[in-house]
């Protein structure tokens, strides 16, 4: 399979998916500073989508909630209660609430637009906010780190206790690069690299389908129906992985900043 060639069933011949399609051309102000591409408004849509469900879910609070209040209540409690409280404890957790509930709800939306019909990519798919967000985590685990111990965090992440001073030879630039670089890059890579392994899974299964169905016909649109139950079971883990990740993103977050306001730093 050749992931360098676009997906097109015109000649009557199978392609398989196309990283290409992580780089789409421009569809608005093409040439500019200002240019937005498929992805880009995907990532809009997504953004629109978040506010929209929680301006929605909270404009109208009530003691009791309703439906679509209990569900926006849920979520936060999934973030509060088995990521924030659970890590950080109660004081700490409500001060880096707002940054796990923020990181959490916009890796989930970013990421489900990768099954909506219309869009069918994620926002995180291509490096920009994957990055982004594991520099804004990268930072707040800093900050959580200074803010705690302004004399000690750096001395006590890169010489740790009880360790013979000639050791520090080794361990010192092994704790540096563990720290300070791989775990940015590390939160970049899970998340978008899940999303495009996802993303080249579905279109393979879809555009099999096609193939088998519209060109061969015959005999074959039975291979045309198994490719199609694949693709939607693969689409039912899919959502499943868009949540995890999200999960799993905001639950390092707070991890890291938990590590970092240890009673030791």
């Amino acid at each position: 399979m050749n992931l360098l060639v676009p997906i097109s069933t015109d000649d009557g011949e199978f392609h398989g998916p196309s990283i290409l399609e992580f780089f789409p051309g421009p569809l608005l102000f093409e040439g500019t500073d200002f240019e937005v591409n498929r992805i880009i408004l995907v990532r809009w849509v997504a953004v629109l989508a978040l506010l929209l469900v929680f301006w929605l879910g909270t404009r109208r609070m009530r003691v009791v909630p309703g439906r679509f209040q209990s569900l926006v209540e849920m979520g936060l409690d999934l973030v509060r209660v088995n990521i924030a409280d659970d890590l950080l404890g109660k004081k700490d957790g409500k001060r880096f609430l707002p940054i796990l509930t923020t990181i959490f709800f916009l890796v989930l939306f970013m990421n489900i637009t990768g099954v909506i019909p219309g869009l069918n990519i994620a926002g995180t798919s291509v490096i920009g906010v994957p990055l982004v967000l594991a520099i804004v985590a990268y930072i707040t685990f800093i900050y959580a780190g200074i803010k705690k111990s302004p004399k000690n965090f750096f001395k006590n992440s890169l010489f740790p206790s009880g360790v013979p001073w000639p050791v520090y030879i080794i361990v010192t630039p092994i704790e540096f690069i563990s720290t300070f670089i791989i775990r940015p890059i590390t939160l970049t890579l899970r998340l978008m690299m899940n999303m495009i392994v996802g993303h080249l899974l579905l279109v393979l299964f879809f555009a099999a389908t096609q193939f088998f169905v519209f060109n061969l016909g015959g005999w074959y649109t039975l291979l045309g129906a198994g490719t199609l139950a694949f693709g939607l079971a693969f689409t039912l883990f899919e959502i499943l992985v868009a949540v995890l990740q999200a999960y799993v993103f905001a639950l390092l977050t707070a991890v890291y900043i938990q590590l970092a306001v240890a009673e030791e730093h």
